[in-house]
């Protein structure tokens, strides 16, 4: 089962907030982010963004957590990828009044997410108003605001001139009250109004004859779940994270933790590369990632990531086989290359296995993270500098001697250099422990 969240994820806003302890060792861990979209459409049937649904197992058989969406949007950024759910597009996610003050939020690019929150039509004046300074926090950074046709109430009021989005249930709504609802909407707000659960063709017609122009329902398409394959990181690896960002270790400390598990590696650049956390330039190393996130935003993630993630004891051995073959890659390329080149080296040893990882061909995992052009030819094409080296690793886990001779003689190492430096990486991720 998965984690609870993380108590209103307020230890995740806070560094120095205590490290959640792990759930029970008996969980199993799953492979899947099972996470429904369906589309908002225009006139024109062109998609202008998707809601997203949470569909895994627990959500159907325990219901709607309080938190629930910030799990669906943190899965969706961290394990999915949202190129994978929506493109370019725009993301609805459904929100509680809790959640809006989570600090997954402070992950997300706002450009690109659309949060619908709840009207309560048995809400106080007092409660109501309670919301608006947080309404207007969350617009103010650039998120957009949906609500539905219950906020066109007189005591919402204060609530319309926040809104980007109005949505109109096709289905509850009787028609002679869409045209009074149009109207008001116009008057007092600058939303765009959306009619969901369209079912038919009447209803389209209806509604758009009434100047809507954006629509959401089963007549357009239903929902459909994107099966995402998931890596879980090793919560202990999470949890070393985590407490090396509580006392502030430097950068090269972090940079070690993370070439020790692959998943937490791979997670972390998907993650920070995906279109959701809105950066300008990809960010294809360790380093890089971190100095980018900064001690905040990093404490955050790996707290979100340990409340999403899976227990199943040691990483699989497959893990290990990745660790070594980067840390030899890292270690042959001192002899030849650059630092930077050989911290390049060792994404290339780890990653030449997120197939085996994920269980899909390499070139569909590496879709959803970005790699310098040289590291990605060497995965891919086994071209340019780094693909002797991955040659050569293979024939030393192989025993290929026939490749390991041909490979050794054009870097110009000999046998020694290469078996002592397999002794080193074999005897590196013995001392790691925890894959």
């Amino acid at each position: 089962m998965p984690l609870a969240l993380l108590s209103d994820l307020q230890a995740a806003a806070d560094p120095a907030a205590p490290v959640p302890a792990p759930a029970s060792e008996a969980a199993t861990a799953e492979h899947d982010a099972p996470i429904a979209r369906q589309p908002i459409v225009d006139l024109k049937r062109t998609v202008i963004g998707y809601e997203l649904f949470d569909r895994s197992a627990q959500r159907q058989t325990e219901g709607f957590s309080q938190d629930s969406d910030a799990a669906l949007l943190f899965n969706a950024l961290s394990y999915a990828g949202t190129e994978t759910l929506v493109g370019r597009k725009l993301v609805f996610v459904n929100c509680t009044y809790d959640s809006l003050r989570g600090a997954h939020l402070e992950l997300v690019h706002p450009e690109k997410v659309v949060l619908e929150v709840p009207v309560d039509p048995a809400a106080s004046l007092e409660a109501i108003a309670a919301q608006v300074e947080v309404l207007t926090d969350l617009r103010k950074r650039g998120f957009q605001l949906a609500f539905d046709q219950g906020v066109l109430r007189h005591s919402y009021m204060s609530w319309l001139p926040l809104a980007n989005f109005v949505k109109l249930d096709t289905l509850t709504l009787e028609p002679e009250r869409i045209e009074p609802l149009v109207k008001f909407c116009r008057v007092h707000t600058r939303a765009r109004l959306i009619a969901e659960r369209v079912e038919t063709a009447e209803q389209y017609e209806y509604m758009r004859g009434h100047g809507i122009e954006l629509f959401q329902g089963y007549w357009f398409a239903k929902p459909t779940v994107v099966q995402a394959k998931a890596l879980r990181p090793a919560q202990a690896n999470i949890l070393q994270l985590i407490n090396l960002v509580r006392r502030e270790a430097d950068s090269a400390e972090i940079e070690e933790l993370l070439k020790r598990d692959p998943t937490l590696s791979f997670n972390l650049m998907r993650f920070i590369n995906s279109s959701g956390f809105g950066l300008a330039c990809e960010i294809t190393s360790f380093r890089h990632a971190v100095m980018i996130l900064g001690m905040k935003k990093l404490f955050r993630w790996a707290a979100l990531l340990l409340t999403t993630s899976q227990v199943g004891g040691a990483a699989p051995a497959v893990g290990t086989t990745a660790v070594v073959r980067g840390r030899l890659m890292e270690l042959l390329a001192a002899e030849l290359l650059s630092p930077e080149e050989c911290d390049n080296a060792f994404v290339v040893g780890v990653f030449s296995y997120l197939d085996v990882m994920l269980g899909v061909p390499l070139e569909h995992a590496l879709s959803s993270v970005a790699l310098p052009l040289p590291v990605a030819d060497a995965l891919l094409h086994r071209t340019g500098i780094y693909a002797p080296f991955l040659r050569l690793v293979e024939a030393c886990e192989n025993s290929d001697d026939a490749v390991f001779a041909e490979t050794a003689e054009a870097l110009h190492l000999s046998s020694r250099q290469i078996n002592m430096a397999h002794l080193q990486a074999l005897d590196w991720a013995e001392s790691l422990g925890d894959l």
